[in-house]
């Protein structure tokens, strides 16, 4: 783990295998399904490289942040990597690997909050919000494929 207050990364074994998980995540109303806070996703344009672009908006301390996501690496069945920007910036990195007939998913990302976010929370607040998202990201991801 980085000493950086706003970098998080973490891993979890989906019972999948990773063309599965990779096309699951490559759809992004399953992103606004399973990842907390994020409320809104919209204006959805493909990309040259296979991924795409997009507008969300972004729940946080009562607050909506709305930004845009675009999709720099779309690398099936192996890696997703967005890029986001606006108020929020950082890049989010997914990685997908084979392991025994499911896929370990590692998520890692790098996040830039509003400066009057910063300034409320202090960096181990906000090191504590980003590890309990992502964690609470992966763990959805995993329960989409428990029950097939």
């Amino acid at each position: 783990m980085s000493d950086d207050p706003f970098a998080a990364s973490d891993a979890i074994l989906v019972a999948a295998d990773p063309e599965t998980v990779f096309a699951f995540l490559d759809d992004p109303a399953n992103h606004a399904a399973i990842t907390p806070g994020l409320a809104d996703v919209r204006d959805v344009e493909p990309l040259e490289n296979g991924g795409k672009r997009l507008s969300y908006t972004y729940r946080m301390a009562g607050m909506g942040i709305d930004g845009e996501i675009v999709q720099t690496v779309h690398d099936p069945p192996e890696r997703h990597v967005f890029d986001l920007r606006g108020r929020l910036t950082g890049t989010i990195d997914l990685r997908l690997a084979p392991a025994e007939g499911e896929t370990e998913l590692t998520y890692a990302a790098t996040y830039g909050l509003p400066e009057n976010a910063l300034t409320r929370l202090g960096a181990p607040a906000i090191r504590r919000f980003n590890e309990r998202q992502l964690r609470a990201a992966l763990e959805n991801v995993a329960g989409r494929f428990d029950d097939e």
